[in-house]
């Protein structure tokens, strides 16, 4: 199996976090997705010489080509935001399953049916001790919580069953609420089941979207088929962790969280031709970079199918092996997302961007408008 865990940077490109701030006006995040998918936005940079175009997402056939090699990232996002309440003193619970953990050995199940263990961030933190018990209800499903350790910065791992032997997994996603980014200040409604979904995703296990996908419909990868763009699809799965800030004074201090990926077969003999053939390489999002660089290149140039974790931290320094093009959105300061963004196109000209797109109004993070970096 390929190494996925090797940082393939320079010490020599040690930079403070700080370099990389910009001002955003509150009201240039996006709250709301597009009346429509495919009518955001779409900046477009060309790496060399720096030019700058503005355009519609509708549109990026015009920039794209015969025999590029798009890649999506075909996970898909889980209600994992439970809503429910303490017991028995019926106080507001809140609860945001991380991660499915496997079973302790040797250890049972709880209530009626099996139950599973998860690990979760809980609120209000301070008073959910271990043993500490809740409980979810919904749609006919009660969904029951036991706290069963107790972690740093409000993570629990949480034992969780179902009445009347309901599995698990169907109770959540039958009384979960989709865990929209912590930018966006409203409540999820039922539309957002479909729309914070990109219209491929098929993998469910992530707790946020790959959001430079949310732009695509079917009408326009149909387009770009026609138009000989070839595609492939891999899965990564987005954990919390995409939303964690850097704390550290210096990039290089800080860790990105593991994130589990899948690159199949078909996929690894498609990048392969590309490589071989000189054929531009597209990734659709950060997360599809980050798993798309994480791979091994064996001699020949030949990809193999990989499963693995991305530990990957891409920041400036950073060699790019396998990806030519990037379609992204635009991501919160002083994140990681914008040094890997930085990392591709350049710090200085990113930031500079970054400004031309607040001065023109683009909206910014997952609801948002779009950027096509070639």
């Amino acid at each position: 199996m390929p190494r996925v865990d090797e940082r393939i940077w320079t010490d020599s490109y040690a930079m403070d976090t700080v370099d990389f701030d910009f001002d955003l006006p509150d009201e240039l995040i996006a709250q709301e997705p597009p009346v429509e998918r495919g009518n955001s936005r779409l900046l477009v940079l060309h790496r060399e010489g720096g030019k700058v175009e503005h355009t519609v997402f509708s549109c990026i056939a015009d920039h794209l080509h015969a025999g590029d090699l798009l890649v999506l990232n075909n996970t898909r996002v889980f209600p994992a935001r439970l809503l429910g309440h303490r017991l028995p003193s019926g106080g507001a619970v809140e609860c945001l399953l991380i991660r499915q953990l496997p079973p302790p050995s040797g250890v049972g199940t709880l209530g009626v049916g099996s139950s599973v263990l998860w690990d979760a961030l809980m609120h209000p933190g301070q008073k959910l001790k271990p043993g500490a018990r809740v409980a979810f209800e919904g749609d006919g499903v009660r969904l029951h919580g036991e706290v069963a350790a107790r972690h740093f910065h409000g993570r629990r791992t949480i034992r969780l069953w179902a009445d009347g032997g309901i599995d698990v997994a169907a109770a959540i996603d039958r009384i979960g609420h989709m865990p929209l980014p912590p930018y966006i200040k409203r409540e999820d409604r039922p539309s957002d089941r479909d729309r914070y979904q990109t219209i491929y995703a098929s993998e469910p296990d992530s707790v946020a979207a790959p959001t430079a996908g949310l732009h695509f419909t079917n009408a326009l990868l149909d387009a770009l088929a026609a138009l000989g763009v070839e595609r492939t699809e891999l899965t990564l799965h987005i954990g919390y962790g995409t939303f964690k800030p850097i704390r550290d004074a210096q990039i290089e201090e800080h860790v990105v969280d593991p994130e589990a990926f899948v690159v199949p077969a078909d996929a690894a003999a498609a990048l392969t031709r590309a490589l071989s053939e000189g054929r531009r390489i597209v990734a659709v999002g950060t997360t599809t970079a980050r798993a798309l660089e994480s791979l091994t290149i064996e001699d020949g140039g030949r990809i193999k199918p990989s499963i693995g974790e991305a530990q990957l931290f891409i920041r400036p320094g950073h060699t790019f092996r396998i990806v030519n093009g990037l379609i992204t959105n635009f991501h919160l300061p002083q994140s990681s997302l914008l040094v890997l963004v930085a990392a591709f196109a350049g710090r200085e000209r990113i930031l500079g961007v970054y400004r031309e797109a607040v001065a023109r109004g683009y909206r910014f993070y997952s609801y948002g408008d779009a950027m096509l970096i070639l």
